[in-house]
């Protein structure tokens, strides 16, 4: 059997419940969103936010730090996330594949208006 310091016993099937999973999110600045950074495991939510300040906080500038326990994160389902995707996937009218030519048009117009021909047919003005 495994005691830590304050004999606490810390056999595997007891240190899966001493420690939950956070989630750390951070704000560079006020113009900036929330961003997760980083997963990390601690016994409680003040040593969480502790070594979220010790890991993260001591390398980078940031105004603000969340600590989520990951059991409070609600993640998709498959069947929510293949009902969300199907949802999505109708609207192609959105997507810009049918403007591909254009350049091609554009290409082929300016060079038409330019061609050697016309340039040579310039006569040079002057000036009385």
């Amino acid at each position: 059997m495994l005691v830590n310091e304050w004999g606490d016993d810390m056999s595997s099937k007891n240190e899966a419940r001493f420690y939950r999973e956070y989630e750390v999110f951070s704000k560079r600045n006020h113009k900036s969103p929330m961003q997760h950074q980083f997963s990390l495991l601690a016994p409680n939510d003040e040593m969480a936010l502790m070594l979220a300040q010790e890991n993260f906080m001591r390398r980078q500038d940031v105004i603000d730090v969340w600590v989520v326990p990951r059991q409070s994160v609600r993640a998709m389902t498959a069947e929510e996330r293949k009902n969300w995707t199907n949802r999505l996937d109708n609207k192609q009218y959105r997507t810009t594949k049918g403007y591909g030519y254009l350049r091609k048009k554009w290409k082929e117009k300016e060079q038409g208006m330019l061609d050697e021909k016309e340039i040579m047919s310039w006569k040079e003005v002057k000036k009385p």
